[in-house]
């Protein structure tokens, strides 16, 4: 077992050994969109939606600023806004909740599973009972692994509300079969570099069946304009620029490849760490996980970061601090206690590194610390 003495830095993430390999591609392509000097939308953009509208399986793909954009811009292309409430979960990165402020209306939480991370369908019907003035079900597949999906959806329309996919850590993920985004009314995703897909910087995506919603959401990410100076909604300032799309296009190319590696990374954890910490488990409904991140479950879990960190292993907890005890929802009268499982969760949970240029040596190096920490050498 390697220790501490042996052991070299093993960052959470190190996208240098992404890059290498994809140096000359990338700059490549960068150096067209500069040649072209069109660095706005365009041609560029138009065919890496097209190829991302076809990965994930839906009609329509459309361009964006960010993840958070992508969020505001299906909730405003929906009509949802001051007086609504948008039902989600209480354990994921704020953007979600953020986003539905941002529109006016108001989350209300669902807790979420122990097992998936994502949002507790057990606990859907007594949620919507309580709450008449949902417009809309936002779902967090998260660290990659999509939300058991199907049941908001049968609850979606009989109520006749969208169901808003947050997919922002889930490019490629499945839902029995169905890639995300391309199983409720839109998705939404992230191209922040640290995302599976990631770009040069910030980036977003919304995918969609719709092809009127398709149309709005193209408007309102330019202001609401349909024909140039004339706008039909407010909308907003949120296009993914050329440069993004063109390193973004080449990236896709590998992506299949780098989630199987990922997958392979979360197996061989999972052997190495089993009956020592608690790792992630595919459910049945998951039939492709894409690991954005490996998140285990353990006692101990800052004296454990303290000593990984201490060996040179880079780790980092998504998420301390549930959304419903966020200082900035302070005011909706949510306490301690309300959604246990996320806060479980928050005490619990661990990121290990899992790009998927790890090797099996430096894997196998990360679970031997473990399992010294916990004294099961």
């Amino acid at each position: 077992m390697a220790t501490k003495a042996r052991l070299r830095s093993i960052p959470l993430l190190d996208l240098t050994r992404q890059y290498q390999p994809l140096r000359e591609p990338i700059q490549t392509a960068i150096s067209a969109v500069i040649e072209s000097q069109r660095f706005i939308l365009g041609a560029g953009v138009e065919h890496f939606e097209q190829r991302f509208a076809d990965y994930c399986g839906a009609r329509y793909a459309i361009g964006c600023a960010s993840g958070t954009d992508a969020l505001e811009l299906a909730l405003m292309a929906l009509d949802i806004g001051a007086g609504d409430e948008v039902l989600t979960v209480p354990f994921t990165f704020f953007a979600t909740a953020g986003a539905i402020m941002s529109a006016g209306a108001r989350p209300v939480f669902v807790d979420v599973e122990p097992e998936s991370f994502n949002l507790d369908v057990r606990q859907l019907d007594h949620a919507l009972a309580t709450h008449p003035r949902v417009k809309a079900i936002l779902p967090v597949h998260l660290y990659g692994g999509c939300a058991d999906t199907g049941p908001m959806i049968e609850r979606a329309v009989a109520r006749r509300i969208p169901v808003i996919e947050d997919a922002a850590q889930a490019v490629g993920a499945e839902w029995q079969g169905r890639r995300a985004g391309a199983i409720g009314t839109v998705g939404c995703f992230s191209f922040f570099p640290t995302k599976n897909l990631g770009g040069f910087g910030d980036g977003g995506m919304l995918t969609t069946d719709n092809e009127d919603l398709a149309r709005k959401l193209k408007a309102l990410r330019i202001h609401g304009s349909v024909e140039k100076y004339m706008h039909q909604w407010p909308g907003m300032n949120s296009r993914l620029d050329a440069l993004q799309a063109a390193v973004l296009d080449v990236k896709l190319d590998h992506l299949d490849d780098w989630t199987r590696a990922r997958q392979r990374n979360a197996a061989l954890y999972c052997e190495l760490l089993s009956g020592v910490v608690t790792t992630p488990a595919a459910q049945p409904y998951q039939t492709s996980h894409v690991y954005n991140q490996f998140v285990i479950r353990c006692a101990r879990r800052d004296e454990l970061r303290a000593f990984l960190a201490e060996s040179g292993v880079g780790t980092e907890v998504y998420y301390p601090l549930p959304l419903h005890l966020q200082p900035a929802l302070v005011s909706y009268g949510h306490k301690a206690g309300d959604f246990p499982v996320s806060e479980q969760l928050a005490k619990e949970v661990l990121a290990l590194p899992i790009f998927a240029e790890l090797t099996e040596e430096e894997i196998t190096a990360v679970a031997g610390l473990i399992r010294e920490f916990y004294g099961r050498a």
